[in-house]
């Protein structure tokens, strides 16, 4: 039983590909994303084994019975009663914010109200929602954008007040209060960042049309051409030309992260350690930089990491739900 809840948030600083293996458009390597939305995302998988890697590379043997807490035993051996699952669940981590260039501004962080719903309804299944502000309620129509109250990313559009130019299209936009609240919770409770990166998004946070948003997560992200070079005739080796997809730098994910209590098995003498417990080690031991997806010698995937403090769904006195 769940024990413990966290959320973690992940900020690429480098172009990211969480791959899927072949696709059949134009991009021989595509990114991960949602089936029913399009949206892009990371599965659960590969951030849990990323952890697990980096916990025991960091600590060597004195990480053995927290990984074992947290993951369970990687192998199976001879010895059965010594098996158990891990008390870590990493969900898949889905997208909050996405960088589009902007003709003021240099870029925005876009999302829109399908996305910020969805991270609400997220942040209460796992008791995070405390002071999350009230989200605009005017559903926008496709080129349409609400933005801060301290917008730097519109332009004057003279006495049609003002617009905003993300890639080459053009958005009529209108300043709300509650976009300006959102950024700020944004800012001090989701970004691994302060100062300039904390005031960026305060400034730079636009909120478009469903329709607008997913066109582009599907075909704002990077598509980068690369090749493999024949080491003697110097040349392109026949057939190594493709085609890979990557999140951009600047985009912001989120991921649910749950935890029950160490699954020891009952014989043994030592009290099994609390969710809680094990997702505050974590948090700590885990750093806040990471390396998720593929490309990893070419500098692809590097992030930074924030955890929200992890919240107990038990009594404290007992320890039980």
């Amino acid at each position: 039983m769940i024990t413990a809840t966290s959320m973690m948030y992940i900020y690429t600083e480098t172009p990211l590909h969480a791959g899927v293996g072949s696709g059949l458009s134009s991009v021989e390597l595509p990114i991960q994303r949602e089936r029913h939305t399009q949206y892009p995302m990371i599965q659960g998988s590969s951030i849990k084994g990323k952890l697990r890697a980096l916990i025991s590379h960091q600590y060597g043997s004195n990480s053995d019975g927290l990984v074992k807490a947290l993951f369970g035993h990687e192998h199976a051996t001879q010895e059965t009663d010594q098996l158990h699952a891990g008390a870590l669940i990493v969900s898949d981590a889905r997208i909050l914010l996405f960088p589009v260039r902007s003709l003021q501004g240099v870029f925005a962080y876009t999302t829109s109200l399908d996305i910020l719903e969805r991270f609400r309804k997220d942040l209460i299944h796992v008791h995070q929602e405390k002071e999350f502000p009230q989200l605009p309620s005017t559903r926008l129509k496709n080129g349409e954008a609400l933005v801060t109250e301290q917008s730097e990313v519109t332009i004057s559009q003279n006495s049609h007040g003002h617009g905003l130019l993300l890639e080459e299209f053009s958005f009529e936009v209108r300043q709300d209060q509650k976009v300006t609240s959102v950024a700020r919770w944004l800012a001090e409770h989701a970004l691994p960042f302060d100062g300039y990166w904390a005031e960026k998004l305060q400034s730079s946070l636009v909120v478009l049309a469903d329709d607008d948003f997913r066109d582009f997560v599907l075909y704002s992200t990077e598509v980068i051409t690369r090749i493999a070079i024949d080491q003697e005739k110097k040349t392109v080796k026949e057939g190594a030309l493709w085609t890979e997809e990557h999140l951009p730098a600047d985009t912001l994910l989120y991921a649910p992260i749950y935890a029950t209590n160490e699954r020891r098995p009952t014989e043994k003498s030592q009290e099994p350690r609390q969710g809680l417990a094990l997702l505050r080690d974590l948090s700590q031991k885990a750093g806040p930089y990471l390396q998720l997806g593929g490309d990893e010698t070419v500098g692809r995937g590097f992030v930074k990491v924030r955890w929200s403090p992890p919240a107990s769904l038990t009594d404290s006195a007992t320890g039980r739900p």
